[in-house]
């Protein structure tokens, strides 16, 4: 128990430090200049201070005001030293924050026992400020690992539509980043940049009702397939709306606007412009790159900068401009992800990628002959 004791008498000084060193729990600092001791209190925890009201250059009201504004003296007990016994004294000092009065004049049994008192107050306050800590920590760690399984939950239902729709789940991890690196570049906050990232992998959770016949077909699709793969995004929303998690939350909107287009043209309802929730804006950029840039049983992989050419021409009419920009201000880290493999992005840990946890899992139908290309929207 650290003691810090602020008093220009070097006779009271010593009389309390005498007085605190009887009592094993307690060690006594003592410093007649209140300067000094603010600095040493702003460089080491005190448990319970002493100050004296009248001192010379700084009194005991501006020590406790000073001490108050450290953050570690928030809660610890501080105690006025006076022989002032007047209740605007009093009502200044507990203005100013102190805790308690120790009078001067007392006996030294009562001195004795009133520095006890307070030294066990202060032994209490610092328990329940180590309990309050230690939960918090507890708490912190829980939430991380909530946070945690969340993720990886989301990462692996997400496998599971990928699992019928690519030949790996890399799509997924793809999107995933594409879109964390636009939300980053729009300048949005790192916790909704981490919430896109989390979120945008379901964007095509509601494929799981399209039959195979139709979302494995090496052909162009016929009018009445396009109706009906299409009906994915607002399978996706009826999936994951009206969850009580912010995050499922985000995911919803994805999966139900990713598909929408700036211009209006898009699906399910036509919405344009801002209408369309950011995060769906986002992920639209994300999923149509990847899906140019990548192997499919219908077509060949576009090159990356053919593919950026694509994004770009596509600009205020299937994308939201800023979305674009932010993307093309980024181009060297979506190459970085567009060249990555799957082997190396499971080598991260899974602390920092929930992707880390998840296996690779390569579709067992057979790769059919490339037809003609299908519409990479859809």
């Amino acid at each position: 128990m650290d003691v810090l004791v602020v008093d220009d008498s070097r006779t009271m000084l010593t009389r309390l430090k005498r007085l605190l060193d009887r009592d094993r729990q307690a060690v006594a600092s003592i410093f007649q200049d209140p300067l000094a001791a603010l600095d040493e209190a702003r460089m080491r925890a005190f448990d319970l201070v002493l100050v004296d009201y009248n001192m010379p250059g700084m009194d005991g009201l501006a020590v406790i005001r000073h001490l108050r504004m450290i953050e570690h003296y928030a809660q610890v007990p501080i105690v006025m030293i006076t022989s002032e016994v007047s209740d605007a004294v009093r009502l200044a000092a507990l203005d100013a924050g102190a805790t308690d009065f120790l009078d001067k004049r007392c006996g030294r049994v009562e001195l004795s026992v009133r520095l006890r008192n307070m030294v066990r107050l202060a032994a209490a306050v610092r328990r329940l400020d180590d309990q309050a800590s230690w939960l918090a920590g507890e708490v912190e760690k829980a939430v991380r690992t909530l946070r945690e399984r969340e993720a990886e939950i989301i990462f692996r239902l997400s496998l599971a539509v990928e699992y019928r729709d690519n030949d790996t789940g890399d799509h997924t991890w793809r999107v995933a980043r594409y879109s964390q690196i636009m939300a980053e570049a729009l300048g949005l906050d790192a916790d909704l940049c981490r919430r896109v990232y989390l979120a945008a992998p379901l964007h095509d959770v509601g494929k799981v009702a399209i039959p195979d016949g139709v979302l494995l077909k090496p052909g162009r699709l016929d009018e009445e397939e396009f109706a009906l793969i299409r009906t994915h995004a607002a399978i996706g929303k009826r999936i994951l709306g009206g969850s009580t998690c912010e995050l499922i939350g985000l995911a919803a909107e994805i999966a139900e606007a990713h598909h929408e287009r700036w211009d209006g043209g898009g699906y399910p309802h036509g919405l344009s412009g801002e209408a369309i929730p950011l995060a769906a804006r986002i992920v639209a950029v994300a999923d149509v790159f990847d899906a140019l840039t990548t192997q499919r049983p219908y077509k060949a992989a576009m090159p990356l900068d053919l593919a950026r050419s694509c994004i770009e021409q596509e600009s205020g009419r299937h994308f939201d401009p800023a979305c674009v920009a932010a993307f093309l201000s980024r181009w060297d880290d979506i190459v970085a992800v567009g060249a990555g493999t799957s082997a190396r992005l499971r080598d991260i840990p899974f602390r920092i990628e929930p992707w880390a946890r998840v296996p690779a899992l390569p579709r067992e139908v057979p790769v059919r002959e490339a037809g003609p290309a299908q519409d990479e929207a859809a």
